[in-house]
Formats: C-alpha cells, sequence, structure tokens
C-alpha cells in the first residue's frame, strides 16, 4: 500500500476521533475515489496515482467554485473551497515561477529542444517530474513561453 494512501487513511481515522464531520466527509470521499480508480483498474494505486487522484479532485473543486461565484452561489463554493483546504495538504510543495522555469530549461536542454512546436515532445518528459508539484496548464503556458525565447 503506498505511504500516501496509508497517511490519508490515518488521517480518516483522526477526523472520526476528533468527530470532525467536514474533513472526514472529504477524506471518506477522496478513499472513494482512490478505492474507485483501483476497482476500475483492477491494480494497487502507487503515490504517484494517488496524487492524480488528488489533483482531479482539487482542479474539480476549482471549476466547480467558478461556476458556484457566477451563478451567486457562495454558500456553495465555500464549501468547495473548504474541500480543497483539506485537500491540498497531500500533494507535496509546490515549485515556485523560478524553480518551475529551471526545471522546464533543464528539460529543454536535455532534450535538446528550442522552437515553438516542439512542446508536444516536452510536455510527456515534464509531466511526470513535476506531476503534484506544479498546476500542468501553468507548466504548458511557461513551457511554451521558454520555446518561443521569451
Amino acid at each position: 500500500m503506498s505511504q500516501l494512501k496509508t497517511r490519508i487513511q490515518d488521517d480518516m481515522k483522526a477526523a472520526m476521533r476528533a468527530k470532525d464531520t467536514a474533513r472526514l466527509g472529504t477524506v471518506r470521499m477522496l478513499l472513494a475515489a482512490v478505492k474507485q480508480r483501483e476497482v476500475d483498474e483492477r491494480i494497487e494505486l502507487d503515490d504517484a496515482a494517488v496524487l492524480a487522484v488528488i489533483e482531479r479532485m482539487i482542479k474539480q473543486r476549482r471549476d466547480a467554485i467558478t461556476q458556484f461565484e457566477a451563478g451567486g452561489r457562495a454558500d456553495l463554493a465555500a464549501a468547495e473551497t473548504a474541500e480543497i483546504a483539506v485537500l491540498e495538504p497531500y500533494l507535496p510543495a509546490r515549485l515556485g515561477g523560478e524553480e518551475l522555469d529551471a526545471e522546464i530549461r533543464a528539460a529543454i536542454a536535455e532534450l535538446g529542444l528550442g522552437a515553438p512546436q516542439d512542446l508536444g515532445k516536452l510536455m510527456p518528459v515534464l509531466k511526470p517530474r513535476l506531476a503534484g508539484r506544479a498546476d500542468m496548464a501553468q507548466v504548458s503556458a511557461r513551457a511554451k513561453a521558454l520555446l518561443s525565447g521569451q
């Protein structure tokens, strides 16, 4: 069993003991999503796959917040924000702008790329390296800018 999955299960037990229903609900939802993916794919997820599940859940909540705010439902947006606050601590430390640029430049140099059309070759290399440590949309935008020479 992955270390991250074990940590999440321990957090669920702690939330049960503390009678923290909001946190418990979110952690249970996360474990259910992990279990569902394991059942669907008939595998046991490693830490990287669990991180992918967490990232997807956070992205879904951010999208929902945008929709709720557009619809004038601040109460529902606040609930989604609270769930994000429970999920984010499971992600590794996020890379800052300079660190992210350094990682992208290193991959560009490693692959010998230099044109904007090389983005399709660069992203498959960056994705596993930066999973959980950076927003992939931001990585793509920065990579495109660096390949363009900006």
